[in-house]
């Protein structure tokens, strides 16, 4: 919604349109990379104080997609998600801080297996167009990474050479096009 006083829109976040990635170092030597399918959000901008705008998403982890069936199915169990027991994650801001132009850091709340861990999101506001015979989006991108074992995700094999199979390390990138939500009467 968009009021002329005080310039703030909602977007709705376009699943079809965005794509919220993960990557995690495999074998000490590699990226593993997968995605989630099924999440949804919106984001309130503030344009005149940015520092006024916020953002709220729900993952569904049962959603999980690194394009092989039995891993999905892992990263589902109770070794990782326990999708059947956690079925959302969410992350809700607590502030937000211009960095000049179009960067900002999205300070929030991360929430996965019911425990929440600050983060922030690094992300840029990337610009508004109109699809065409279809409404005004706008377009996001933001970056983090967090340690997963903070979360419960503590599963991971020894290396006969030393190391982890996994990183504890989790990176995500999260690409969002976010349509203007209809205008509330």
């Amino acid at each position: 919604m968009t009021d002329n006083a005080t310039l703030t829109t909602t977007w709705v976040i376009d699943q079809v349109h965005s794509v919220l990635e993960f990557a995690v170092t495999h074998m000490k030597f590699t990226t593993a990379k997968g995605r989630f399918l099924d999440f949804d959000g919106t984001i309130v901008f503030d344009e005149e104080d940015v520092g006024n705008s916020r953002v709220e998403v729900t993952i569904e982890t049962g959603s999980i997609d690194t394009g092989n069936r039995d891993r999905d199915a892992h990263l589902r169990s109770p070794d990782f998600f326990e999708a059947d027991t956690y079925p959302v994650a969410t992350f809700r801001s607590t502030g937000v801080v211009p960095q000049g132009g179009n960067s900002f850091v999205v300070h929030g709340e991360l929430t996965i297996k019911d425990v929440t861990r600050d983060v922030a999101l690094y992300a840029t506001f990337q610009g508004t167009g109109t699809i065409p015979g279809g409404p005004e989006v706008a377009g996001f991108r933001a970056t983090t990474s967090f340690n997963r074992r903070d979360f419960g995700l503590t599963w991971n094999v020894a290396l006969e050479g030393g190391g982890v199979l996994v990183s504890d390390e989790v990176r995500l990138t999260l690409d969002i096009q976010a349509a203007r939500a209809a205008e509330q009467e």
